[in-house]
């Protein structure tokens, strides 16, 4: 850390209190609406209350995208005792029967991308062309999985007694539990489940109540791949409904979580003391303009990182450190792009900004952004858009708020949505400071064209993720992905061969000969 920023105290936030948003739906107008059960034991079921919620497209709430089962912790239990049942024999299967089925249930996500991303977008609102590149990484996350886990082994050991030998191998763990967001209602998913799996334990998944239905698909693609009975559980509900009986039981030995970092710290205090918890949680994650950086570049970078997802997504950028000298041209440069991009339905050609992927969501983006008005001056954007393309979605223009100081809200609070802050800076150790000066540590960016910058900041910056001249999002299949400070348990990393390990235990074997 930088001596400016040992010298940064600690800011008080005041609540505001603001008016709720008030948001109405019409009744769907469609007659027939497709329930889906949930799949548990090999079975595809409906959960034991008969009772049932509405996936709605946030694009045009008018469009409900199916009907998926309300369950209880009772179904929740049945789903944890299945997986249990199922562990002897899958740890037993042979890796190569594991890894074939992985492939094969990535061929099934391939055959049917074009659908499964159609889908992804009515339900979670994102650009058609990004649900369909999410599709297909999910399936090349199976594959890298299915060949990756082949690969994983222990140790052995030197040692001076010549009748004995020491090594080491690794086991599964039992039963996993897998809790999944809506931003990525398919590919987060897929990097959990394939890894555990393929490493020999049985899964029980529950997605978001936002997005069920790419969860859903992604464990069709394994039931129709041959996977055994009660081997991957899925089950949609409420976490207050199930989140307990998946998570606390000490039959669950790992609990894998993407979400908010106050939903993971509850579940990681919860479980039993033999449960491991990854976590990967919230970010505030920072762009560092430097006065050397391309500022067309760097624009780029914060409208791809901050705004291409309508700003929901974990390792988003939502605070741009600007250098004092090009605050004023890269502004208007950003404001500029800002106000021409594309907003409207994923499913409409050009579509750069989606709608927000909940009413709930929309509200919260809305009040922050008042906020902000309070805070900071608004540069452009901030409104909730109405009209005909409009009325029936959860639509708000990207907002760009300048002269932002440390102590505001929107510097430090995870916001999920389309809003950028500027920050100016005066200095690279004042820019290194400020981007530090957050509770959280996922994501982090600079532009530059100075080699000095970039090998400082891969050393000075606080997060587990470092960009150099690119997008704070995005990450390899085959990389360790993961947070620091309160934005991960900072354990175990997901992706990569990293991401193997959480779901394996470590024998150490002494044999004599």
């Amino acid at each position: 850390m930088t001596e400016a920023a040992k010298t940064l105290t600690p800011v008080t936030l005041t609540p505001v209190t603001l008016t709720p948003v008030t948001l109405t739906r019409p009744p769907a107008t469609h007659a027939a609406v497709e329930p889906f059960d949930n799949h548990i034991d090999g079975r595809w079921v409906a959960s034991g209350t008969g009772e049932r919620f509405d996936n709605i497209n946030p694009a045009d709430t008018l469009d409900i995208v199916g009907r998926f089962p309300a369950s209880d912790a009772a179904d929740a239990e049945h789903a944890v005792s299945a997986a249990a049942r199922a562990f002897a024999g899958w740890k037993q299967t042979p890796i190569s029967v594991r890894a074939k089925i992985l492939n094969r249930a990535a061929d099934n996500l391939e055959a049917g991308a074009k659908q499964i991303a159609q889908e992804l977008t009515r339900e979670e609102g994102k650009p058609l062309s990004q649900s369909e590149d999410e599709v297909l990484r999910s399936a090349q996350t199976l594959r890298f999985y299915a060949v990756e886990g082949q690969s994983l082994s222990g140790e052995t050991f030197p040692n001076d007694d010549p009748g004995m030998t020491v090594h080491s191998q690794r086991e599964p763990l039992g039963v996993v539990s897998v809790i999944t967001p809506w931003n990525f209602p398919i590919s987060i998913p897929a990097r959990k489940i394939a890894p555990a799996l393929v490493a020999g334990n049985t899964v029980v998944f529950k997605p978001s109540s936002d997005a069920p239905l790419s969860g859903y698909r992604l464990t069709e693609a394994f039931v129709n791949a041959g996977i055994p009975r009660g081997v991957l559980n899925f089950i949609t509900g409420r976490a207050a409904d199930v989140g307990i009986a998946i998570t606390v039981p000490p039959v669950v030995r790992a609990v894998s979580f993407t979400g908010s970092t106050a939903a993971g710290e509850q579940i990681h205090r919860s479980v039993s003391f033999t449960t491991r918890t990854q976590m990967e949680l919230g970010g505030k994650n920072p762009l560092i303009v430097m006065d050397d950086a391309d500022l067309d570049k760097a624009v780029d970078l914060a409208i791809r990182g901050g705004l291409s997802l309508s700003g929901q997504a974990c390792t988003g950028t939502s605070r741009l450190i600007v250098m004092a000298q090009v605050k004023a041209a890269f502004t208007d440069k950003l404001v500029a792009r800002v106000k021409a991009l594309k907003i409207g339905s994923g499913m409409t050609p050009g579509t750069e900004i989606g709608p927000l992927a909940t009413a709930r969501q929309l509200q919260t983006v809305l009040r922050y952004i008042e906020i902000g008005k309070r805070e900071a001056r608004l540069m452009c954007g901030g409104e909730q858009l109405t009209g005909p393309d409009f009325d029936r979605g959860f639509y708000v223009s990207p907002a760009v708020f300048t002269d932002v100081t440390q102590d505001m809200r929107i510097a430090r609070e995870e916001i999920f949505g389309p809003v950028l802050a500027i920050i100016e800076a005066t200095s690279y150790a004042d820019a290194i400071a400020k981007a530090n000066d957050t509770e959280y540590g996922l994501s982090a960016a600079i532009a530059t064209s100075n080699p000095r910058y970039m090998h400082d900041f891969a050393r000075d910056i606080e997060s587990g993720t470092v960009k150099i001249n690119r997008t704070t999002t995005g990450n390899l299949i085959n990389a360790p992905f993961g947070g620091l400070k309160r934005s991960s348990t900072s354990t175990f990393r997901e992706s990569g061969r990293t991401g193997l390990e959480f779901y394996t235990q470590i024998k150490t074997v002494y044999r004599g000969v």
